[in-house]
């Protein structure tokens, strides 16, 4: 059973990280992952479990305030907002705190002590207390910790005003954090803002305003222009114009009438609509992306992970390292206070906050920005996964070719083609398979039925139908074979229709998909972008599938494939680098599972697309794979930069520190400012 919650207070990204070990830790939880972005934790368990995971969640994230507020996924995201007073409150303590110690910088004595005291408490009562219990449960190396023996420490030193400062421009840099946090949190939910506020059901002749969930399949709604689609459905009456950017990222509206589709998430342009609901408010494309998205911080990438382990790591030897610069130099000849001093700095200076903040956040805008491209990520390891691919496998139809049949040649063995052209359309015209319809629409001019006056089918071969009183079979060879005619061997790129009449041949017909017109400069794009190896696997034939290739630079063509054997021949390209399989997320589920990254193209509306692929590619647009790899690398790179960034300045301020050349003041100027650009920068992966 899996559940999840969102928690309100869940600030820190320590105490996250300590969340989902705590929670991984308990027996009967499969897996927990905490998101620390999207402020939601997410737990496989046996139901009787979620009585001790309720515990512990709320033990973990209470800190000072025992009543952790939890609320489960069904409630909108949009209607909590954290402890946005407790924040402020925050502010106003510290600055009543520096307001007391230039009092007590005035005041000399007793008097001045007590006010240095009192401000010391008022500026960080809540980060002692919060060490405390840590330490009482064995958790000992946290920020909380850090910030409470460097404090104290200054105090018993007699450097009060160092003391409170510490505290109070700590709490200060925790609040500009979190506003930065937040205002992120804000802009990457603003990307996907396509949930509708309501829906207009028509009942009776009258629209009322009711939510999306309170509307039925089968229903009749109205969307007027300037609204958003609530609900996937089919027109039945109006004409219009739909903005689709939200779900594809393409700014070209799309032109809907009675009969076809729209989806949900989509803007109504221009004229009103009437739409037959065709999927519940759960099931409809606007519920599953922001599923998708909503979900996409519990797969973490190996960097973020790394971090992680990093960190729990990291502070313990800093603490450490802290130790043993205030007593070893002593021992030498050094000042005591001398070293005590520069050994508190160097704790200050040490907290992790910025790397274990910036980079899950950084994914989290990255995934956010793909999302308004219309490139959905499943997760910051998918991404990760996307920065690094050394092969892209393809399916060929609804991939790379449009999926439409049509007539490319028309190659008679006597007449006009005009003629042939005629006899093949009488030959299919009673059938709905997609070659026939390939003839019909090529033809032209609608088929008198009336002429047809006999059909017969060969499974696997053609059609045989007396017309105008003469006997017109269509098909493949082993057909013309049947009835005696013996063709040479033609060498064509697609399906074959030979025609007969009265048993004499009249020539033959080329039906093929067309290849979508942005496929061969997506192909050249991805191998700019260092893809070395562009493969297609197809059930089609062997010549069809190698004219195709040609055009498109694939380096490898596999043809005649069963779908089964898509399996076995991507097997074989694993091992290497990263293999990614692009296809339509239906009958290619097996092979989406079994690649390092299942890309569905064309996913929206489909369940099966969604479901199998680890990315899905909103619209049918190839051009969009090399832009998905393009936004993972450039997600990748800023996660390194904010790893090189933040360990580079504190390891420079931290021998600073150690070196007596950086004080208190400027250790906690740097770690603020660290966290603070490292935090902007992570916002540039949304762009």
């Amino acid at each position: 059973m899996r559940k999840t919650w969102m928690i309100e207070n869940l600030d820190c990204p320590n105490c996250a990280a300590k969340l989902e070990r705590a929670l991984n830790a308990l027996p009967g939880v499969e897996t927990a992952a905490v998101d620390f972005v999207g402020k939601t934790v997410t737990i496989a368990a046996a139901e009787d479990g979620f009585d001790a995971v309720m515990k512990t969640v709320i033990a973990e994230t209470a800190r000072v305030e025992p009543d952790a507020r939890i609320h489960m996924e069904e409630e909108d995201p949009r209607d909590h907002h954290g402890h946005g007073a407790g924040k402020a409150a925050v502010l106003w303590r510290a600055i009543g705190a520096v307001a007391l110690v230039a009092l007590a910088l005035l005041i000399a004595g007793t008097a001045g002590t007590a006010l240095f005291i009192a401000a010391y408490l008022l500026a960080g009562y809540d980060i002692l207390l919060a060490a405390g219990r840590n330490i009482c449960r064995g958790r000992i190396f946290d920020e909380n910790f850090l910030m409470s023996v460097a404090s104290l420490g200054a105090m018993l030193m007699g450097e009060c005003a160092e003391g409170v400062a510490v505290l109070a421009l700590y709490q200060v840099g925790e609040w500009f954090q979190d506003r930065a946090v937040d205002k992120s949190r804000a802009s990457i939910a603003s990307l996907m803002d396509i949930r509708p506020d309501h829906a207009n059901r028509l009942r009776d002749g009258r629209i009322e305003a009711v939510a999306p969930q309170d509307v039925a399949v089968d229903e009749m709604i109205v969307i007027r222009p300037g609204e958003k689609v609530p609900l996937d459905g089919l027109v039945t009456e109006g004409v219009s114009s739909l903005n689709t950017v939200a779900l594809t990222g393409e700014a070209l509206p799309r032109d809907v009438r009675p009969g076809d589709s729209v989806l949900s998430g989509s803007v109504n342009l221009s004229g009103m609509l009437t739409v037959r609901v065709t999927a519940a408010y759960g099931e409809s494309t606007v519920a599953k992306i922001l599923r998708l998205v909503e979900t996409s911080g519990q797969s973490k990438a190996r960097t973020e992970k790394f971090i992680t382990r990093f960190a729990r790591i990291y502070t313990p030897l800093v603490c450490l390292a802290a130790l043993l610069l205030a007593v070893l130099p002593p021992l030498f000849g050094g000042q005591w206070m001398e070293w005590i001093r520069r050994a508190l700095t160097f704790l200050v200076i040490s907290c992790p906050c910025a790397l274990v903040i910036s980079v899950p956040l950084t994914f989290f805008s990255g995934i956010g920005g793909a999302s308004r491209k219309g490139i959905l990520i499943k997760g910051a390891n998918y991404m990760e996964t996307l920065a690094r691919l050394d092969a892209v496998v393809f399916d060929k139809t609804g991939t790379l070719t449009r999926g439409e049949f049509s007539v490319t040649k028309i190659a008679p063995s006597m007449g006009s083609e005009e003629h042939l052209l005629e006899l093949a359309a009488l030959a299919e015209s009673g059938s709905n398979h997609p070659i026939a319809r390939s003839v019909l629409a090529a033809y032209g001019s609608g088929v008198d039925h009336d002429r047809v006056s006999r059909v017969e089918e060969t499974a696997g071969q053609g059609l045989m139908v007396q017309a105008d009183g003469r006997r017109i079979h269509a098909g493949n060879a082993r057909l013309m074979a049947s009835i005696g005619l013996q063709l040479p061997e033609t060498q064509e790129a697609g399906t074959i229709v030979h025609v007969a009449e009265e048993g004499v041949y009249q020539g033959y017909l080329v039906i093929a998909d067309r290849i979508k017109p942005t496929a061969a400069q997506a192909m050249t794009e991805l191998k700019k972008a260092g893809v070395s190896r562009l493969v297609m696997l197809t059930g089609d034939r062997k010549a069809a599938a190698e004219e195709i290739g040609a055009r498109l630079g694939l380096t490898d063509v596999r043809a005649e494939l069963l779908p089964g054997d898509k399996v076995s021949h991507l097997e074989s390209l694993l091992g290497g680098g990263a293999v990614a399989f692009v296809g339509d997320g239906i009958n290619d589920a097996p092979v989406l599972r079994r690649a390092d990254v299942g890309i569905a193209m064309g996913g929206v509306g489909s369940d099966a697309a969604i479901e199998a692929a680890d990315v899905v590619l909103m619209d049918d647009d190839p051009a969009k794979l090399p832009r998905a790899i393009r936004i993972a690398r450039r997600t990748m790179m800023i996660a390194r930069q904010n790893i090189a960034f933040a360990l580079g300045v504190k390891l420079a301020v931290m021998l600073l520190g150690a070196l007596g050349i950086a004080n208190m003041w400027i250790a906690v100027f740097a770690d603020v400012g660290v966290a603070m650009l490292a935090i902007l920068n992570a916002m540039r992966a949304m762009k």
